[in-house]
Formats: C-alpha cells, sequence, structure tokens
C-alpha cells in the first residue's frame, strides 16, 4: 500500500515548540529510539552511544543573513528570503509582495537598490548593487522559521548557527548539529570517533509544506552539496558506522551512493521504502508533521516507530523544532 502526506502527520501542543534556544548547546533531551522502547536521556549521553571507529559526519554549511525588508518603487512593502546565492551580484529569492513584480523594477533596502532581473518559476531573481554575501551581511537579518513566532535577536546570529559552520549559504540551519559545542566535539574525537565534513547548503524550500497527498507526485527542492576527498576517503574504508548528524547529511551521503558525484545539486527524496547504502545511524530534531523530514527519519526507522516516539516525545514533553531537542536512533538492521 503506497503512503500519503496524511500518513505522516501527528499532534503537536503549540507550547512544546521551543523559539529559543536553551543556555548551553549540551542542555538538550536525548531520545534514544529502540526496537523495544525508547530511552530517554540528556545530549550529552550521545558519547555513549557511539563507537571507537565510527565517522560522524556533520554539514558546515553557514547559515547567511538571508531575510531583508524592503520598499517597491511603487511603495508598497516586500520582503526578501534568499534561496540561493547564484553569482556574485545575483540571488534566487522568495519575496513576499501584494502583487507580482516584473523585470527592472527595483526595491530600495535601506538606501540600497535591488532590481529585478526575472521571474523564474516561485522566486525571483535579483541583482545587488554590490557582492550579495556583503550586502546580506550588512542588512540582512537570521531567517528564523517562521514557526518561532518572533524576529531574530542578535543571540540568534550566534546559536542559530553550528560551530563548525564555516561555507555561507544556507538559509537554515541544519538543526541536529546545533547540539554540539567544541568541548563535546573533543570528546567525542578522544573516544575515537573520527569527526568528517560534508556542505549542504540548506535552501528555503525545506520550510515549503509538501502540497500533494500522493507523495509520488512531489517534486523536491533542489540544494546543493559537496563532499571533501578527505571524506570520501574515510568512508571508503569501511568505518564501524557512519553516523549522520541530521537529515542533510542522510540526503548528501545518500546522492553521493547513487550517482558517485561528489558536487552538485540534490533533490534526492527520502521515503519509507528507500535503501540506505552508506549511513547506519542518524542523530536528528524532531520535525513538522506531514514534512519531507519526518518522511526521511521514518524511511530510516519504520514509520509506526517513528509515528509512535514522537507521541510519546509529546507526552514526555520534549522541546520540537529548529531550537528542540534531538533523537538517535539506528537503521533496522544494522
Amino acid at each position: 500500500m503506497s503512503l500519503t502526506k496524511s500518513d505522516f502527520d501527528y499532534s503537536l501542543p503549540s507550547k512544546l515548540i521551543a523559539r529559543k534556544p536553551l543556555k548551553h548547546r549540551t542542555d538538550s533531551r536525548l531520545m534514544v529510539v529502540g526496537a523495544r522502547g525508547n530511552e530517554h536521556r540528556r545530549f550529552s549521553d550521545l558519547i555513549d552511544y557511539l563507537r571507537k571507529d565510527d565517522v560522524l559526519v556533520v554539514n558546515d554549511s553557514k547559515v547567511i543573513k538571508a531575510r531583508l525588508r524592503a520598499v517597491k518603487d511603487s511603495g508598497g512593502k516586500a520582503e526578501i528570503l534568499v534561496e540561493r546565492i547564484e553569482s556574485e551580484s545575483e540571488a534566487l529569492c522568495q519575496v513576499g509582495v501584494s502583487k507580482p513584480l516584473i523585470a527592472d523594477r527595483t526595491l530600495d533596502c535601506r538606501g540600497q537598490t535591488i532590481s529585478v532581473v526575472a521571474r523564474e518559476g516561485e522566486f525571483y531573481r535579483l541583482h545587488f548593487d554590490r557582492p550579495v554575501l556583503e550586502f546580506l551581511e550588512e542588512f540582512g537579518t537570521v531567517p528564523l522559521p517562521r514557526y518561532m513566532r518572533r524576529r531574530a535577536h542578535e543571540s540568534d546570529e550566534q546559536r542559530y548557527q553550528t560551530v563548525y559552520a564555516r561555507s555561507p549559504g544556507a538559509v537554515a540551519a541544519p538543526t541536529a548539529g546545533l547540539h554540539f559545542d567544541d568541548e563535546y566535539l573533543a570528546r567525542i574525537e578522544a573516544k575515537g570517533v573520527q569527526i568528517c565534513r560534508v556542505t549542504l547548503h540548506v535552501g528555503a524550500g525545506t520550510f515549503q509544506p509538501v502540497r500533494v497527498d500522493d507523495l509520488s507526485q512531489h517534486i523536491m527542492h533542489e540544494e546543493r552539496f559537496e563532499i571533501p576527498d578527505e571524506t570520501v576517503e574515510r568512508l571508503s574504508n569501511k568505518p564501524s558506522r557512519v553516523v549522520a548528524v541530521g537529515t542533510t547529511v542522510v540526503r548528501t551521503l545518500e546522492s553521493w551512493s547513487q550517482t558517485k558525484q561528489t558536487s552538485g545539486e540534490t533533490d534526492l527524496f527520502i521515503t519509507p521504502g528507500f535503501e540506505f547504502q552508506v549511513v547506519d545511524a542518524l542523530v536528528t530534531n524532531f520535525h513538522l508533521p506531514e514534512s519531507t523530514l519526518l518522511m526521511l527519519v521514518s524511511a530510516f526507522r519504520g514509520r509506526e516507530l517513528i509515528l509512535a516516539a514522537y507521541e510519546e516525545a509529546v507526552r514526555e514533553q520534549y522541546r520540537f523544532y529548529s531550537y528542540g531537542d534531538a533523537m538517535f536512533m539506528e537503521r533496522a538492521n544494522v
């Protein structure tokens, strides 16, 4: 029987949505998912579940200040969310406006001019009067997800970013990595776990809902990825386990296993029935109902078991979504 979007729904009280981070990154709770029941631990206990000679793979993508507020040349307000930077001075963007924009119109952002180049599907190609990254750093804000229901604070510039972020380009944090700090990563390495990096720039499409009930009709958004040679070499040496920190790492590594390409675009949509080739264990946050991320996790460990774990997490008052708590699980056949 084929699965539909509604097969990945669950009920979540709004009070369990984490809208602010905890004081310390490793203060989060950790649910360890098992076939015979779940364990309720602290995130600092994750090290107990890692083995010597495991490879822990992280996503070093860095969140850019992708949200801008502007005014159209006609006087109306506009909110810009950069989806991806295409060149030094151009970017594909979502633009929230009352009426669609047309080519050659302009937007004003705090005295700086942004020009509309063209409409491309659901995005606009915009031209900035200086390098895009430089422009965003000066005038942009951290693009917190809408469900946080607040504007970004200065503290979010540091907390909505992993401690190992170094490759700018993401418009959403690879949130499973937010639980690690430098001291904890050093302890993990001291245990004999090797930490490797990949880069996948999370796009704004990660927030887009699945709009069709038939999952075979869903078109997955594309995201850019890159896998360094040293990571490929380490994975090729058959480690004890490959432990992915986040769904972005899973999509990157499983895309590589299919194509053997170490850089490019991936639109890999992982749903139950997918045959994993690389990733053995997963650290991940709790995801939105009916989201592609929840579908991926369900493919990894089993839909019924994951939905039961989510129900338990609600009963146990776990914190959900980007600033929330974490889960750890192995694939069923590992």
